[in-house]
């Protein structure tokens, strides 16, 4: 038999829940207030003009318009052999950049992936270790990849390599961080079965934890890849190689029709990229590990 609760129960209850109720609505009322101030502050301090925003929102229009070439389906062949005037010294360029970008991930992820159980927690050698590596994860990923290029560019001069070296440090620190956060949960029956046999730290971080970590790092670094093919586009924008160096002097002249065709470019390739990504991935995890449940 269920036995009911008194009523002075019930009632203390109702009370209690309500008086919880009514601390969590005046948390979140003091935390919506708090995140107003905040935005109001960052916009006063940003100089945001909403009606000048308003005002000049028809230019942002105006100018994708001017992006858009003339295309005729009489004379189509002829409007995009102009419109790709550049198209093989553009290729090329764009080739540079998806050069940059694989050898920048491989540079990147290769010191990531021995400082990943460095930085780790439950797998570092000593918790000093640990420390210093996180530092330096943070240092190499907080400056943004714009300022090591100006720093390489300076030191090295414009070329590719300047490219290279600054992604891949900025690669070094962002894939470690999360090779890092992957090593953390990491079963520990097999690296305690292989230090048992006498293995060694580097023994029983290549043979007990990369094959179970093997597949997240595998993700992170296809989709670093992604992502460092659209900042070596930018890159060129100092000198660093690429297809940037092109898109910068459209900009730099007002060559709008060429803007676009070279972002057509960039979005096909990334694109690209991101199927070829994907089908890596369906190679060495399986496809049945990648079906929604």
């Amino acid at each position: 038999m269920h036995r009911t609760a008194p009523a002075g129960a019930r009632a203390a209850f109702a009370r209690a829940w309500a008086a919880q109720g009514r601390v969590r609505r005046r948390q979140w009322l003091v935390a919506a207030a708090l995140l107003l101030v905040l935005v109001a502050a960052a916009a006063w301090l940003g100089e945001v003009d909403l009606v000048l925003l308003w005002d000049r929102l028809p230019r942002f229009g105006s100018y994708f318009g001017r992006m858009v070439p003339d295309l005729a389906w009489a004379t189509l062949g002829e409007d995009l052999a102009h419109w790709y005037w550049k198209g093989w010294r553009w290729l090329a360029a764009l080739w540079q950049t998806v050069l940059i970008a694989i050898y920048a991930t491989i540079f990147g992820a290769v010191l990531a992936f021995g400082a990943s159980f460095l930085a780790a927690r439950n797998l570092t050698p000593a918790p000093w270790v640990g420390m210093v590596a996180r530092r330096v994860l943070e240092v190499a990923r907080t400056v943004p990849e714009l300022v090591f290029a100006v720093l390489f560019v300076y030191a090295f001069g414009i070329g590719p390599l300047a490219g290279v070296l600054a992604i891949g440090l900025h690669t070094f620190g962002a894939l470690g961080k999360l090779f890092g956060d992957a090593a953390e949960n990491a079963d520990p029956e097999p690296l305690r079965g292989l230090r048992a046999t006498g293995a060694g730290w580097v023994q029983t971080m290549l043979y007990g934890a990369t094959p179970q970590l093997a597949p997240d790092y595998l993700s992170y670094g296809l989709l670093r890849l992604e992502i460092n093919v659209r900042a070596a586009s930018i890159l060129g924008f100092v000198g660093a190689g690429g297809i940037g160096q092109e898109l910068y002097g459209a900009i730099k002249n007002f060559d709008h029709t060429d803007i676009s065709a070279i972002a057509l470019m960039l979005i096909g390739t990334v694109m690209l990229i991101d199927a070829l990504c994907a089908w890596a991935r369906g190679r060495v995890i399986g496809q049945d590990g990648l079906r929604a449940l």
